[in-house]
């Protein structure tokens, strides 16, 4: 009895389900590729907009002095009635040297509170650091084990937020502040916030 030649050929269903993972990741991998490179990643929302800035207090960075005095800690009650610029920066970070010089002078506008959020840093690094370019910071917090930059919903230093008066965050900056973006984006949300 002949029946029909027998072929090496799978199914069509087989063959399908054998390529769908292969579909499935490149996707994926589509998708990633869009998000890495098709945008801005300084525009990332950030849930913490219009919402109360966290109430975390955090210890000052010992030894860091203006006019005699020990530079005050982050005490949740810093925000209230000032506009607040809060920066969490690191003596490691590469691009937090590069932003060092334009953060010393936005923190010459008097209308203005400067906050540093020192993240993951060794306290002598930290200290050389703004030794180094100037502390543009009337309070720095220290965030040793990174708990507090949670909270703000940081991704990664630098970072920098707008605080209004009513201790609201009204603005997030990913990234350095550079240039290119402090006088046309972050100098234009700090006036939002002033008005």
């Amino acid at each position: 009895m002949t029946g029909p030649a027998p072929t090496d050929a799978p199914p069509r269903s087989r063959r399908w389900l054998v390529t769908l993972p292969l579909i499935g990741f490149l996707a994926l991998a589509g998708l990633f590729l869009l998000r890495l490179y098709g945008g801005d990643p300084s525009k990332i929302p950030s849930a913490l907009i219009g919402r109360p800035a966290p109430q975390t207090a955090l210890p000052a960075l010992e030894g860091l002095l203006a006019n005699g005095a020990q530079v005050p800690g982050l005490d949740p009650s810093t925000f209230n009635g000032k506009v607040s610029i809060v920066n969490v920066w690191a003596s490691w970070c590469v691009p937090c040297h590069d932003e060092a010089p334009l953060l010393t002078q936005l923190g010459e506008d008097k209308r203005l509170q400067m906050v540093g959020i020192n993240y993951k840093d060794a306290p002598d690094n930290a200290r050389r650091f703004l030794g180094r370019y100037g502390n543009p910071f009337g309070v720095v917090g220290v965030d040793g084990n990174g708990r507090a930059s949670i909270e703000w919903g940081v991704y990664g230093v630098p970072e920098t937020f707008v605080v209004g008066r009513e201790g609201t965050i009204v603005y997030k900056m990913v990234g350095p502040v550079t240039p290119d973006n402090i006088d046309s984006v972050l100098k234009a949300e700090i006036e939002k916030a002033l008005k």
